[in-house]
């Protein structure tokens, strides 16, 4: 058995639906139907990975 990491993979599935809603340890997030897919990326950090404050920074703000 490995030693423990400290990282933690989060998979929520959203009920009523086919997707899955992963949070990896630095804080992005991704949403996907296969499982595979979702354990793909989550293991692919830091490849396709931002943290959800740094997508923030970088989106234009929406004015009314």
């Amino acid at each position: 058995m490995s030693a423990p990491t400290g990282e933690i993979y989060r998979i929520d599935w959203l009920p009523g639906t086919d997707v899955l809603h992963g949070t990896c340890h630095c804080g992005a997030e991704h949403t996907a139907q296969d499982p595979v897919e979702m354990w793909e990326w989550m293991l692919g950090h830091p490849e396709g990975h931002r943290p959800r404050s740094q997508v923030q920074e970088e989106s234009p703000e929406r004015t009314p």
